[in-house]
């Protein structure tokens, strides 16, 4: 069963789902792939997972919180949750581009599905895809737009990218 709640985020209202104890996914209201709501899914406002998770993002909104330790779920293909889990691993306040993790992953030339995967992220913010950037390293696609992707960034206090592009 899924479970819903709303965040009110200083960039927009944002939806949280969740599993009953792990997150599944976190999206601002309008973004590309946001998921179709279903009349099944419950109220998740009293979760633990959820209020965890509202705690958690105020921190990284207005506090500085570097790192989020909630219990993840996303649902996606293999190649899209390593994906995913690479997305983790960029540190906050960094940045990284779509051909980098393509290379990790032992082919450059894959950066184009791993900017697809890096697109259908589940979980906005908590698994950062907003620091990632293009080849150039400007700003390039981002499912909640570019305004928010340069927003997040700012939150961190990234103001170029890894090639000294200014996006600010």
């Amino acid at each position: 069963m899924i479970f819903q709640a709303h965040y009110h985020s200083p960039l927009g209202e944002m939806l949280l789902l969740a599993d009953g104890d792990a997150l599944c996914g976190v999206y601002f209201d309008g973004q590309k792939y946001f998921p179709t709501t279903s009349p099944e899914w419950r109220d998740g406002g009293d979760l633990a997972v959820i209020g965890r998770t509202r705690a958690a993002l105020d921190e990284f909104f207005h506090e500085g919180r570097r790192r989020f330790d909630l219990p993840l779920r996303p649902q996606g293909t293999p190649f899209q949750k390593r994906v995913w889990d690479a997305l983790r691993a960029i540190p906050y306040g960094s940045t990284t581009t779509y051909g980098a993790i393509a290379a990790a992953f032992g082919g450059s030339n894959h950066a184009r599905a791993v900017g697809t995967a890096t697109g259908r992220n589940p979980i906005s913010v908590i698994v950062p895809c907003h620091r990632v950037l293009g080849s150039d390293g400007t700003l390039t696609g981002y499912a909640g737009g570019l305004d928010r992707k340069r927003a997040l960034l700012t939150v961190e206090g990234v103001t170029q990218g890894e090639t000294g592009a200014l996006f600010a």
